[in-house]
């Protein structure tokens, strides 16, 4: 089966090439693709010096259109199997062939790799706890489902689930809408635990309490909105 990991990647210069190297040397069944979102730094220059495959977006489309720039080429390639894989070191790619023959073995549609199943590693700020506690709170009162870790960047999808966001995905911060959507039309998703990292480098969009109230309140409204269509 070809596998692929998509690494969206927005002014991640200073950890690309790791991220890279660790799908390379960890998960040598994958291939890989970079998307990146027109940084302002130096990541397409470094991706380029170093010989990465890397799609240049360009304009910013935001972490949405990113991935499913992502999505569009894992369909179009023939892939069978595509895992979003952040760029910004927090992942660890040892668990990707894991999360494969579960995928297989169990027949999903998408496998979620979840910080908060055994608790071990970085477990985010409490700020970014309480957030997620409440996604997962919301999303099993509108389907029943219980997602321990609804906003995990690390997601791996099967072909039809690939085609399905290769053709429509959410825009701005889209794991849990994505999820929500899944689950609508009766896909199987399930989680696997594994250990995340901090980030190494760079500034997360929702660090602050202003943005994380923004966050939660527009992703309430997209899940509702999705839920009711």
């Amino acid at each position: 089966m070809k596998k692929i990991a998509i690494i969206p990647a927005y002014n991640e210069k200073d950890s690309i090439v790791k991220t890279v190297n660790d799908v390379i040397q960890n998960a040598p069944d994958f291939d890989y693709v970079i998307i990146n979102d027109c940084s302002k730094d130096d990541t397409m220059d470094i991706c380029q010096y170093n010989g990465l495959n890397v799609l240049n977006l360009p304009i910013n489309l935001g972490i949405g259109g990113a991935v499913q720039t992502g999505y569009l080429y894992a369909y179009r390639n023939g892939y069978d199997i595509a895992v979003q894989f952040d760029g910004d070191g927090q992942h660890d790619a040892k668990y990707l062939e894991k999360m494969a023959e579960v995928l297989i073995d169990q027949d999903a549609d998408m496998v979620i790799g979840s910080r908060f199943i055994e608790k071990e590693g970085f477990q985010s700020s409490k700020l970014r706890r309480a957030g997620i506690s409440y996604f997962t709170w919301l999303i099993k009162i509108l389907t029943g489902v219980v997602i321990t870790d609804p906003t995990s960047g690390m997601r791996m999808c099967n072909r039809k689930t690939i085609e399905m966001f290769a053709n429509e995905y959410p825009r701005d911060y889209p794991e849990p809408e994505s999820t929500v959507r899944l689950i609508r039309h009766k896909r199987k998703v399930i989680e696997v635990p594994v250990i995340m990292k901090a980030r190494e480098e760079g500034v997360s969009s929702i660090s602050s309490l202003k943005n994380t109230i923004y966050y939660m309140i527009k992703v309430t409204l997209a899940i509702l909105i999705e839920r009711i269509r």
